[in-house]
């Protein structure tokens, strides 16, 4: 089954709460620029409160002057679409800290590799980092920007203080001018001497037969 747009995290009265990316709690059915309200004493509730946010895994469109989108359907074009799926078998990903792609554990067998994605941030304490061991920290893709936020006067854009945490390749650390350390600059730099990869493991399943017509 096909859900709709895939969630980062929450921030609500100057707390967050991260979405794991790869629980199904992450792809919400229906999109909202602020999906919750506050609740307090009194039996009064506010939702879109101007400090409110919501954070989006993004598309890889591209924004040449970001600007605050009021528009739902620009909004659409920019928010990412996911899926729900089951199985049997257990997941678990694997990071290889640098530009190969990690072979799985004994017993499993990759579904798919991809790059290894930990944390998001904006402005104060807003973001949210994933499980390392879960499928939502192997993306299949690389871009920057990776989210979008949106804000509950319900506008969405992409702003400076937006900054997406990866993985690094296991590279020995100079400090660089100001105390930069080591600089990627470009996509293809990046991927191949900067962000580490991952791969997305199931466990093997044994599929027992039985004799139902046995005496």
């Amino acid at each position: 089954k096909q859900w709709y747009q895939r969630r980062v995290a929450i921030t609500a009265g100057g707390y967050s709460l991260a979405q794991e990316l790869g629980s199904a709690g992450s792809c919400a059915e229906s999109f909202q620029t602020v999906p919750m309200m506050q609740c307090s004493g009194g039996d009064v509730c506010q939702h879109g409160v101007g400090t409110d946010k919501s954070f989006w895994l993004s598309t890889d469109n591209s924004m040449d002057t970001p600007k605050p989108m009021n528009n739902l359907d620009e909004m659409m074009s920019y928010i990412s679409r996911c899926n729900v799926c089951g199985g049997p078998s257990k997941i678990v990903a694997r990071h290889s800290f640098d530009s190969s792609i990690p072979e799985c554990p004994t017993g499993f067998h990759q579904i798919w590799n991809g790059y290894s994605y930990l944390m998001v941030t904006s402005s104060g304490a807003s973001g949210g980092g994933q499980t390392l061991s879960s499928a939502g920290s192997c993306l299949e893709d690389f871009y920057l920007p990776t989210f979008i936020e949106c804000l509950g006067r319900g506008t969405c854009s992409y702003y400076i203080d937006n900054i997406d945490f990866w993985l690094a390749q296991t590279q020995d650390v100079q400090p660089g001018m100001w105390g930069m350390g080591n600089v990627y600059s470009g996509i293809a730099t990046i991927l191949d001497e900067g962000v580490a990869r991952c791969a997305v493991c199931a466990k093997d399943v044994r599929v027992k037969h039985m004799n139902y017509f046995k005496n």
